[in-house]
């Protein structure tokens, strides 16, 4: 039997939502939160999934504990798979803490790191600040991405203060404002106890924002994921992704999953002539 070796997936089994496009990709980013992944362990990520991944966060405060040269192969194997790749904000924030913001500059610039994560999720970080470090980390050749939202259990969305940030910070040039969820999903943010979404606070910021593409929403469980996608639509920019649930995430984009099924329109009876 002659084997064909050039056949391919239909576009409409490979994507039934037909709303998925290529890297680099303006809407529907990725962002995988990595807490402590090998050079193995990311390159079978990078070879599975990295056409999936926009985005990958060196989470919290990890990057100094790898060996310098490990640390840079990792962040050269991302960006070579057009990924972006920062440092966790919280690092930043020791790094406000000690004193030692010019050493963390020069540190991530020698890294090779692309990207630059600007928060206050633990300590209190005043306007003027936040936009000093947004400005010197675009005039230092770095993606901004910030954060709105505090760590702390029990913490919530003021509606006000984050339309706020959200316009300035686009303002000073961030591309993504992310949406604090923590890698837990749960007591915090946009987040009940259970890890259940607070949809009147997301409605409550969609109507107020300049645009809703420069949100990232942080979203570590399935259900969020399924929830956040179906209340806001498969082209939403998702973050605190385990290196492990990105393939599942992806499925649940194209409509591949029963979760999201109807993103591949509508459905239809299994009866009757098909074509196969």
């Amino acid at each position: 039997m002659e084997v064909t070796s050039h056949l391919k997936w239909h576009p409409q089994l490979k994507d039934p939502s037909s709303r998925r496009t290529e890297k680099p990709r303006r809407l529907g980013k990725t962002m995988v939160i990595d807490k402590g992944m090998g050079i193995h362990a990311l390159d079978d990520l990078l070879q599975t999934a990295g056409a999936y991944v926009d985005m990958l966060k060196m989470g919290f405060g990890t990057s100094p504990l790898y060996k310098t040269d490990l640390l840079r192969k990792k962040i050269e194997m991302a960006k070579a798979g057009q990924i972006l790749v920062y440092p966790g904000g919280t690092f930043l924030e020791v790094a406000i803490q000690q004193k030692k913001v010019d050493a963390y500059f020069d540190m991530v610039s020698y890294l090779g790191f692309d990207g630059m994560e600007i928060s206050d999720g633990t300590i209190h970080v005043d306007r003027g600040l936040r936009n000093e470090l947004i400005q010197r980390a675009k005039d230092s050749g770095f993606t901004v991405i910030t954060e709105y939202g505090k760590k702390c259990w029990g913490s919530s969305i003021e509606i006000a203060e984050l339309i706020e940030t959200v316009i300035i910070d686009a303002e000073m040039g961030a591309s993504l404002i992310t949406i604090e969820g923590r890698e837990s999903g749960k007591g915090v943010g946009i987040y009940d106890e259970n890890g259940a979404c607070k949809d009147d606070d997301i409605e409550q910021v969609l109507e107020q924002v300049p645009s809703s593409d420069l949100l990232l929403w942080e979203a570590p469980q399935k259900e969020q994921q399924v929830h956040l996608l179906n209340m806001l639509g498969s082209n939403i920019h998702l973050g605190n992704i385990a290196p492990q649930d990105l393939i599942s995430l992806e499925a649940l984009r194209r409509g591949l999953r029963s979760d999201t099924l109807h993103f591949g329109g509508e459905a239809v009876e299994a009866e009757g002539d098909w074509e196969i």
